[in-house]
């Protein structure tokens, strides 16, 4: 199993827009390097729902659901999708000042390429993050 976080602007796709629709393509992905992280998700892999922007803190956690395919808003057909459901909302949301300033976090591919929507987590970074929502 791979871990994953993935960043969306709140404001016009939020955890709980997510959670009311089940299940979502996570499309608009215009970055080669986030586009290669999602070719690499397999179904069952988690990720953390990002709220980037406003709010900037990790608030759930999702899973892959369908792998890689053309992305629906891309007429080009040059990019791709993955697909997600939620799975549980964090107790608490995890900031992103949190994070920075947690030493276990200092190498975490977010942290270093903040521009990154898509990144990858090691497991043991996932579980961190996970231990840091429950307080």
């Amino acid at each position: 199993m791979n871990y994953w976080l993935m960043k969306s602007e709140p404001d016009a796709f939020s955890y709980d827009d997510l959670v009311k629709k089940g299940k979502a393509e996570w499309d608009g992905v215009r970055n080669h390097a986030a586009q290669g992280h999602m070719k690499a998700m397999r179904k069952g892999d988690l990720a953390f729902f990002y709220h980037s922007n406003i709010g900037v803190e990790a608030v759930g956690i999702m899973t892959i659901v369908e792998e890689a395919a053309p992305d629906s808003t891309d007429e080009t057909g040059k990019w791709i999708a993955v697909h997600v459901a939620p799975v549980e909302r964090l107790a608490k949301p995890v900031t992103l000042k949190a994070m920075k300033a947690d030493s276990a976090l200092a190498d975490m591919v977010m942290l270093r390429q903040s521009r990154l929507s898509v990144a990858p987590l090691t497991k043991a970074e996932f579980d961190h993050v996970l231990a840091l929502s429950k307080g």
